[in-house]
């Protein structure tokens, strides 16, 4: 089974968009659930977020200075 990793909203005041400043993992690595994933930033704050499962990130759809909307999908993490 696979589970989407979405950007979730930045907040009230937040910017609606971010950029993809770093990966901490390869496709193909194995992930634990609660461990930052990906860094991000906005034009007010540099935040990670975290791996919502335990399983492998089969696919990143977004790279490293790719600008990224909420509700986009990051990556895809199979069980």
């Amino acid at each position: 089974m696979t589970h989407e990793v979405k950007l979730p909203s930045l907040g009230e005041d937040a910017a609606d968009v971010a950029t993809v400043s770093y990966w901490l993992y390869e496709e193909g690595d194995t992930v634990k659930e609660g461990e930052d994933l990906v860094e991000l930033t906005t034009d007010k704050a540099a935040f990670s977020i975290p791996c919502p499962k335990t399983g492998k990130l089969e696919e990143k759809y977004v790279h490293e200075g790719d600008e990224v909307s909420v509700g986009d999908v990051l990556c895809v993490i199979e069980d």
